[in-house]
């Protein structure tokens, strides 16, 4: 692994491995220079892809522990002694059937931030039921607002996983890291995502408060009701993005699009929306996405080309950003947010479970000795 650089450097975390917005978590924590090390079970746990290929285990070592045994819980609490984070995104009350919940880490080390990442939280009537992304944004509302008028629509998992869930565990991981410089004591953070994704949504929220956002979909400005906010169909059968909101954008638009703005109308007349999408729709669908791309190309109409994922780090402003890196002839994004000082990187690909048992538990301080003697016991385990 390469040597940990960014604004983080010299905080220690030790991660439980889970799924989904736990490791995309603490990825970030890594790749902003924290010293993170995954704890993982034998042979790993359940996998979506196969661990070689799992860009969310990137950039930090991973060491198999057996926790179910008395020596594995006590490896944790080995670690958890010299941590400043711990991160674990099981159901309520595993850590603590475990030996390994917060009464006990924090009273080995009080200075410890113990993050929680679950999907319904720590309480509350639907903490031990299952679920996942979906379930979650369904129940704060946004699922209902995306999508068409007939349906709401999917938006991947990136609503209550990784914005409401990873973003919000990083947010109280830094605030609570922050907070102990003050108070020299550690806390416990819960985030949950249907805490995060409620948040997510609070503008929208306001709106309705306001008066002015109806609680149906494509029915507002920015839920695809608006023609000046949507996507359209070119003649190729891809797809441009429209946000030309200010008035000074949509007159762009329709320049570019070459619609007489008296003949289309005043942006904010409602009634003659269905009409006017109905007309921009039939000046997209006359060339193709690239040419509207080219045409719209140094203006301020807020018209992009929807690109696809095999497209977008080819783009010329992402290449120029360096906002991909490519892992074995395939792209990935590359760490954000950047640093003047003290940027971050990744620091290597994806770690199988395991597969750094030895050379992880002796960077955080246990002697080569025990650590053969945990792999003797089957407590640790090298994999590969």
């Amino acid at each position: 692994m390469q040597p940990p650089t960014g604004p983080l450097a010299g905080i220690r975390v030790v991660e439980l491995a889970g799924l989904g917005p736990a490791p995309y978590a603490c990825m970030l924590l890594a790749e902003l220079g924290a010293d993170v090390i995954r704890v993982d079970r034998p042979g790993g746990g359940t996998q979506l892809v196969p661990p070689e290929r799992e860009a969310l285990h990137r950039s930090r070592p991973s060491v198999a522990v057996d926790l179910k045994l008395p020596a594995g819980r006590d490896v944790v609490l080995r670690l958890v002694d010299s941590a400043d984070v711990l991160v674990e995104g099981l159901r309520p009350g595993v850590t603590d059937r475990l030996g390994l919940g917060p009464d006990t880490c924090l009273a080995r080390n009080p200075r410890l931030v113990y993050a929680r990442m679950t999907g319904w939280g720590q309480d509350g009537p639907l903490a031990a039921r299952a679920g996942h992304d979906i379930n979650y944004l369904g129940l704060t509302g946004a699922l209902h607002a995306i999508g068409t008028a007939d349906k709401p629509v999917v938006p991947l998992n990136i609503g209550a996983d990784f914005g409401g869930g990873s973003m919000f565990l990083l947010v109280g991981i830094l605030a609570a890291l922050l907070e102990r410089g003050t108070s020299g004591q550690g806390q416990v953070v819960d985030a949950a995502m249907v805490d995060g994704a409620s948040s997510l949504v609070t503008m929208i929220y306001g709106l309705l408060g306001a008066g002015l956002w109806q609680d149906r979909r494509a029915a507002n400005l920015l839920d695809g009701g608006a023609p000046f906010y949507d996507t359209y169909a070119c003649a190729d059968g891809r797809h441009v993005a429209v946000g030309a909101i200010e008035p000074q954008f949509h007159a762009q638009l329709l320049a570019g699009l070459g619609i007489d703005p008296e003949e289309h109308g005043r942006q904010d007349d409602v009634a003659r929306w269905p009409e006017q999408r109905k007309t921009i729709a039939g000046v997209f669908a006359t060339r193709t996405r690239d040419e509207w791309a080219a045409a719209f190309e140094g203006t301020d109409a807020c018209v992009t080309p929807v690109l696809g994922l095999t497209e977008a780090p080819a783009h010329p402003h992402l290449a120029a950003r360096g906002t991909f890196t490519d892992r074995g002839g395939h792209p990935e994004p590359a760490p954000a947010p950047r640093f003047s000082r003290t940027p971050g990187a990744v620091r290597g690909g994806p770690r199988t479970p395991g597969q750094d048992t030895r050379a992880g538990l002796q960077a955080w301080g246990l002697p080569a000795e025990e650590i053969q003697e945990l792999l003797d016991a089957g407590a640790v385990v090298q994999a590969g």
